[in-house]
């Protein structure tokens, strides 16, 4: 089996292979008209930081934390920079970034080593970051995107630890440093200059960010912070040779991300276009104004003054550790998708689970998160596929939406959704009562089984042969609505929905909707 699912993978990377050519890709890819900017190509890089999900910090033994936390409570003397404190690598964390590395098709490299890049703020005890720019853990690779199919190249994969965090106080005017992010491990995924449009850009992002969810990498949170975009931009006539990058740090949502790109791009069209070159700098973006604004003039290398860190030798990968990753590597989102596509499901549906596992939450150090995709394997094991996803999109997801909850808030098992499908298959229950069921069981969730609450809340299907409650429900609902009843009789079968709801509402839903329908024209079309 493994060897046939490594011949598949490469086929599908010789075919990835081979649209980079029709791309470009192996030299420039091809200029993009844009009617927003006609005569001008844009050209976009992207530097993405994900924070790894792991239960501890990259070179300490301190917890990672978590969203709420009071300031400066997950921090250890290293994260701190007290002296005479040593870095200890996260094993953990290698990991998980070998993971991103094979999912992200790039090459493990064997020997990786960690430098000091130095500069001097607030949110960095030490003067200096430790990451891996000379040798990184990975170089290479592409990223298909999902929804414009465009391959973009990944220049390297980088292993480093995130900085502190920096508030300020506009009451009291007073700046405050909170070590509890310092230390905590980041991956630094570098991608080429292949992005060509806002849009592309956008949907990178979130592309990237389904794939670090499915390994279990990395969360993804941009508004929390666990993911964030440095964007370089640059703009040239088109045929002309690329025009000077700017960078515009900082992007937590890929919406901003997508703003900020065409803020940028028409302020140097405006620059270019009035004889006034474009400086090299790096700038914020300001969401309010959707505009960017001059942070500082850029800076190169050697300004961060780049050494080897004297006291992390270098890291070692064999072969053998980084095929155990390989086949222990989760199901990525394009086989997943083509997985659930050929189980019968219709291409919305498939979306639908996997855009509610775009938004999920990963459990830490590569554990499995609470994904609608596995929660429907699951629930379609010896059953209808379209049935179970039914279900689930239909009736599971529209309540909790209704209730203004994510499926990371579901009450309901997979086995208890399970059992009360096939009451409804079987007959048990009606569909209008196993709605009913699950509702409860979502507004008050408990260990009881939808048999049981079928029966305390006297749910059960009325047998098909007690004609004689059938009977008794259709004649108060003629009596209650004669002019319907009489309009049936002289002809109009058009109406006789509305008795026969007036029916399923005086049984509870019980009743089988057919055999109402059956027993009312009987006694429609049998009366003077």
């Amino acid at each position: 089996m493994l060897a046939r699912r490594n011949v598949r993978q490469s086929r599908q990377f010789q075919q990835l292979w081979r649209s980079f050519s029709s791309y470009g890709l192996h030299g420039s890819r091809e200029a993009k008209q844009d009617k927003r900017w006609p005569g001008w190509e844009v050209v976009v890089g992207i530097e993405v930081h994900a924070q790894i999900k792991s239960r501890r910090k990259l070179f300490s033994g301190s917890l990672t934390s978590q969203p709420g936390e009071a300031p400066n409570t997950s921090v250890s003397a290293f994260d701190a920079a007290f002296p005479g404190t040593l870095p200890k690598l996260n094993s953990k964390c290698v990991e998980l970034a070998v993971r991103t590395a094979l999912a992200l098709n790039s090459e493990v490299q064997p020997r990786s080593t960690f430098d000091r890049k130095h500069y001097f703020y607030p949110d960095l005890p030490a003067g200096y970051q430790i990451t891996q720019r000379y040798a990184p853990l990975a170089k290479g690779g592409f990223l298909r995107l999902a929804k414009q199919g465009i391959p973009v190249r990944i220049t390297q994969i980088q292993l480093e630890q995130d900085t502190a965090k920096s508030t300020f106080d506009a009451r009291r005017r007073e700046s405050h440093v909170d070590l509890n992010r310092a230390g905590s491990g980041l991956m630094e995924i570098v991608s080429e200059p292949d992005l060509r449009s806002p849009e592309e850009a956008g949907d990178y992002i979130r592309t990237l960010q389904a794939v670090l969810r499915s390994v279990g990498s990395s969360d993804g949170n941009m508004e929390q912070g666990s993911l964030r975009c440095d964007v370089n931009v640059s703009v040239n006539r088109t045929g002309a040779p690329l025009g000077t990058r700017c960078e515009i740090k900082n992007l937590n949502s890929a919406k901003f991300a997508m703003m900020a790109i065409t803020s940028e791009v028409f302020r140097h069209i405006e620059l270019l276009e009035s004889g006034v070159p474009v400086p090299q700098e790096t700038r914020g973006f300001d969401e309010d104004r959707a505009e960017t604004f001059k942070l500082r003039s850029k800076e190169d290398a050697p300004d961060y003054r780049y050494m080897p860190d004297p006291n992390l030798p270098p890291l070692l990968l064999t072969k053998e550790y980084v095929d155990r990753i390989r086949r222990t590597m989760p199901e990525l989102p394009d086989a997943q998708r083509a997985r659930l596509l050929a189980q019968g499901l219709s291409p919305r549906d498939a979306d639908v689970l996997m855009a509610v596992d775009a938004g999920r939450e990963v459990g830490f150090d590569g554990e499995p998160g609470r994904g609608a995709v596995a929660y429907f394997d699951k629930l379609a094991q010896g059953r209808d596929p379209k049935v179970a996803v039914n279900w689930m999109t239909h009736d599971l997801l529209g309540q909790l939406s209704a209730r203004k909850e994510t499926f990371g808030d579901n009450p309901v098992s997979v086995s208890q959704l399970g059992e009360l499908i096939d009451m409804v298959q079987t007959g048990k229950i009606t569909g209008t009562s196993g709605k009913t069921i699950l509702r409860h069981m979502i507004a008050h969730p408990s260990d009881s089984s939808p048999l049981e609450l079928a029966t305390k809340h006297s749910l059960n299907a009325i047998a098909s042969d007690d004609g004689v409650s059938l009977r008794v429900w259709c004649k108060e609902a003629i009596e209650a609505l004669p002019d319907v009843a009489e309009a049936v009789r002289k002809g109009n079968p058009r109406v006789l929905n509305r008795l026969v709801g007036s029916v399923m509402q005086r049984s509870r839903g019980r009743a089988d909707a057919q055999s109402v329908r059956e027993m009312l024209e009987a006694m429609l079309m049998n009366s003077p």
